[in-house]
């Protein structure tokens, strides 16, 4: 369950103001069907998020627990330093509407998280936790209630949500998490 809560927060937190999230409030801006922007997104993560698992767990097989402990530290230490930079969005990302609503969502997210913080997040959750279906349950839930909300309410939302604040808390999990498994809080994962 740890697994699971700790991957949906952090996501959660870390797509508020992600180049993911300015996407989806464009998407619902252009297309203004809520429901096959939804479900790009879900779909598009899922897969998105499950090959980050996979590469997290395989990452966490391949090296030893004193080498992980330290890869797994310095990764979330670096996540909260990459937390507080604020994304933009490429254009080259929205300009797909000739697929319609789902295709162009499914295929702009799905491009959009590769390399993202979020998926990055994913591959160090999955070799933290040893459950990758919790970690890809947790994350995916973690977008969701990101860009969800941002596909629903939009630009109201974008004006009233204090971003640096939201950034802050993101990077002070991430470093707490940076730290404690420096300090060998994983020893009983393994490493």
């Amino acid at each position: 369950m740890d697994a699971f809560l700790v991957s949906t927060g952090i996501v959660a937190l870390a797509e508020i103001g992600d180049k993911t999230q300015l996407l989806a409030f464009l998407l619902a801006a252009k297309f203004r069907r809520p429901l096959p922007i939804v479900l790009g997104i879900f779909v598009a993560t899922i897969v998105n998020h499950a090959f980050a698992a996979v590469v997290g767990a395989w990452v966490a097989s391949a090296m030893g627990p004193d080498v992980m402990r330290w890869v797994l530290g310095l990764s979330f230490l670096a996540m909260a330093a990459w937390i507080m930079v604020p994304d933009k969005i490429d254009g080259d990302e929205a300009s797909l509407a000739k697929y319609g609503v789902f295709v162009t969502t499914l295929i702009a997210f799905f491009l959009a998280e590769m390399g993202d913080k979020t998926q990055i997040a994913t591959v160090a959750l999955a070799a933290r936790y040893e459950s990758i279906i919790a970690v890809i349950a947790g994350t995916t839930f973690g977008m969701m209630l990101a860009n969800v909300p941002a596909v629903i309410f939009g630009e109201r939302i974008a004006r009233n949500m204090p971003l640096r604040l939201v950034h802050g808390i993101a990077a002070l999990i991430f470093a707490l998490l940076g730290i404690g498994t420096l300090l060998g809080a994983g020893a009983s994962f393994g490493f």
